[in-house]
């Protein structure tokens, strides 16, 4: 088969599987948004890890504690599903730990209040819903059947982000307060899910071509404000977006300039919890090496005594 040959089985909409001959730069391609997918799940579980034992009821923290494990399971089906592509878990994690992976620069930010837990529950994970919907028909099966379970689970914690900020901005004064300033910290975060725009994006014509993507960046986010900007308002809730406006030509929520010196800055590892989070990661990386000894020794002595 040759490349001709394989993006005419694209074409036809036909499921690329691991032991199917595949140009080595869809592989690749595959292997860098996937581990930079599941790098974004594992390191995302830290933003939200420190308020569950400060969450304010019982039932708040059943539901983060819940979400948290979620986030971990998505992060196992996605470096299970990259390893189809010859590539080894370790290999993976070695990547991210030395600081050559990159993972959703949104997670190098601080929830300095129970509100940030709200926020990014509706509008980072409200953003990622969009995009990996769009992955449930990618053109890699693998890639493709994880995101079928792993859409489900973010649809229930968009609905426990967006119940907690609406409790927040339907309470006391202070309470108010606090969910609109943590929708100003998560706002901005969450427009640069979606990438670079796409006149300035470097992979989304080749991912689209593939049919690893089926939508660009901008669509997906505007998908997204026409989604988010009725929630807000639901609530009497303010983006921090001075060129918000509705266009009434399109029927569109149109944002305003996204700071893209900002992303890049936090991304390249100057956000104000990068350090931290790497930090965070290989810690636990250090202190799960028994855990990891001990299964290799018990699958081999298994081999052991199968053979």
């Amino acid at each position: 088969m040759d490349d001709t040959q394989f993006e005419a089985r694209i074409e036809a909409g036909e499921s690329i599987e691991p032991k199917d001959w595949m140009p080595e730069r869809y592989r690749k391609q595959l292997i860098r948004m996937m581990s930079q997918h599941a790098h974004s799940e594992v390191v995302g579980m830290l933003p939200e890890g420190n308020w569950i034992t400060r969450a304010p009821s019982l039932r708040r923290k059943i539901g983060l504690l819940s979400k948290v494990q979620d986030e971990g399971g998505h992060g196992l089906y996605l470096y299970a599903a990259t390893e189809t592509l010859g590539v080894s878990r370790d290999e993976l994690i070695e990547a991210l730990l030395d600081g050559s992976a990159k993972y959703s620069a949104m997670f190098n930010y601080p929830t300095p209040s129970w509100a940030d837990i709200g926020a990014i529950g509706w509008l980072i994970d409200g953003a990622a819903i969009v995009n990996q919907t769009m992955l449930t028909d990618c053109s890699y099966g693998p890639y493709k059947r994880a995101m079928i379970r792993i859409c489900k689970e973010e649809n229930a914690h968009q609905r426990q982000g967006y119940e907690i900020v609406t409790t927040l901005a339907r309470g006391t004064e202070t309470q108010r307060r606090m969910a609109q300033e943590a929708v100003d910290r998560w706002y901005w975060p969450a427009l640069t899910l979606f990438g670079p725009h796409d006149a300035d994006s470097k992979n989304s014509d080749e991912l689209t071509r593939w049919g690893i993507k089926r939508k660009s960046n901008d669509e997906l986010r505007q998908w997204f404000m026409n989604r988010v900007v009725p929630q807000a308002k639901a609530i009497g809730i303010e983006f921090p977006d001075p060129g918000l406006h509705y266009d009434e030509t399109s029927g569109d929520w149109r944002h305003g300039p996204i700071d893209w010196d900002e992303f890049r800055r936090v991304l390249a590892g100057s956000g104000p919890c990068n350090r931290d989070r790497i930090e965070a990661r290989r810690s636990a990386h250090e202190d799960g090496a028994w855990v990891r000894e001990a299964a290799a020794a018990y699958e081999a002595k298994r081999r052991e005594r199968a053979a």
